[in-house]
């Protein structure tokens, strides 16, 4: 068996995200299995470092993953030619200067999201990438999941016929930390940390409406900060100064209307903790991260607006669930395996920095819809 070594400077996976789906569902994963196999007898093998300002951190992970390279200095490994690719998962005010100083060091660029706190400076980082020739991509895993990818399935096939809306429903209620401990770290609730939820999330529905439905023309977008005060990871109080809610409407090429509500204050009920309901004239469905359950012209039902009984229809009985047609894995490590084949074999990428931007793009025209209380159109990058 052929082996492409490849070593990846692994920057910020003592984070939450970075430990868990980057670093233990999608690097570990694929180093299980031997490589990314990109023929019967050629495989693609990572070979990470992990980098960090923590040490202590940084020996647990190594001892939860088996990896057994850590390191807080990024210096040194920057400048290390076995390393080709420089991943990113750190805070996103620290991202533009790593992928920078990743760039003027020979290295390939796979980043999180958002990948800038400005539009300007991530399309620079796309532009400064390119310039130097060097593979990029960003974070999209929402296209890999489960539910998404049925979704895409069904519009290929025709099933909703002319699709006509989208509504989105997004979130979870965390925990203020007062009695409860907080499952999200606190800097997601301060502004001056690059906290929101209209930064964090409108870069996911970009990507998501972008490559599902249609491009964003247009959004209209109302934030919030529902809570005021929080507690953080060391137990002191502080006041929230970032957004925990948003309610975004957005115009899609094609006439589609997209609308979705994201909060970190609300409590679920409903399928999963994201839901796409779409529309169609010839049927509907909702998707959640795996499932997916539709209802075609031909399964209507026929309300009539009543209240005075106890409602006839079972809503819910009417919908099938759309069946497991084929293995999906997680969304993350998908997506790794692609920008690995993309580096080594030249596969096609089209995931690249400039995608990102639009993120940050749509993120951006949130907030200056939210602060001018009007539609915002969205020009092309």
């Amino acid at each position: 068996m052929k082996e492409h070594k490849v070593g990846i400077i692994m920057n910020g996976v003592t984070g939450r995200m970075g430990t868990n789906q980057h670093l233990m569902r999608s690097i570990v994963e694929i180093i299980k299995q031997g490589g990314v196999q990109i023929s019967p007898d050629e495989a693609i093998m990572p070979d990470p470092v992990l980098v960090g300002r923590n040490m202590a951190k940084l020996e647990k992970l190594r001892e939860m993953s088996g990896v057994q390279k850590i390191t807080t200095d990024l210096d040194e490994v920057m400048n290390n030619p076995d390393y080709q690719i420089y991943f990113d998962a750190q805070v996103t005010g620290r991202r533009a200067d790593a992928v920078k100083q990743a760039v003027a060091a020979g290295k390939h660029v796979y980043c999180e999201k958002p990948t800038a706190t400005e539009t300007k400076v991530a399309l620079e980082l796309y532009d400064i990438c390119q310039k130097a020739g060097v593979k990029n991509g960003v974070v999209q895993d929402k296209l890999w999941l489960p539910g998404m990818l049925k979704l895409k399935r069904l519009i290929q096939n025709g099933f909703f016929g002319e699709i006509l809306s989208v509504r989105g429903e997004f979130g979870y209620w965390v925990f203020e930390g007062h009695t409860i401990p907080a499952q999200r770290p606190s800097w997601n609730y301060r502004k001056e940390d690059d906290g929101g939820i209209i930064v964090d999330m409108l870069c996911h529905w970009r990507y998501v409406l972008d490559n599902i439905f249609g491009k964003v023309k247009a959004v209209s977008c109302l934030g919030a900060t529902h809570i005021k005060e929080r507690v953080d990871e060391n137990g002191n109080t502080y006041k929230c100064t970032a957004d925990d809610s948003a309610y975004a409407t957005f115009e899609l090429e094609g006439g589609i209307i997209a609308h979705f509500n994201s909060s970190w204050v609300t409590r679920v009920k409903r399928d999963d903790l994201l839901t796409l309901h779409v529309d169609g004239t010839k049927g509907s469905a909702v998707a959640g991260l795996r499932e997916c359950y539709i209802q075609h012209y031909g399964n209507t039902p026929k309300p009539v607006w009543n209240p005075d009984i106890a409602q006839p229809i079972d809503f819910q009985g009417g919908w099938a669930k759309v069946p497991e047609q084929e293995v999906h894995e997680n969304a993350f490590k998908v997506q790794w395996e692609l920008f690995l084949k993309h580096v080594v074999k030249d596969d096609p990428f089209p995931w690249t920095l400039k995608e990102g931007a639009k993120g940050v793009q749509l993120a951006e025209k949130g907030m200056e819809s939210w602060a001018k209380k009007a539609w915002v159109d969205i020009e092309e990058l």
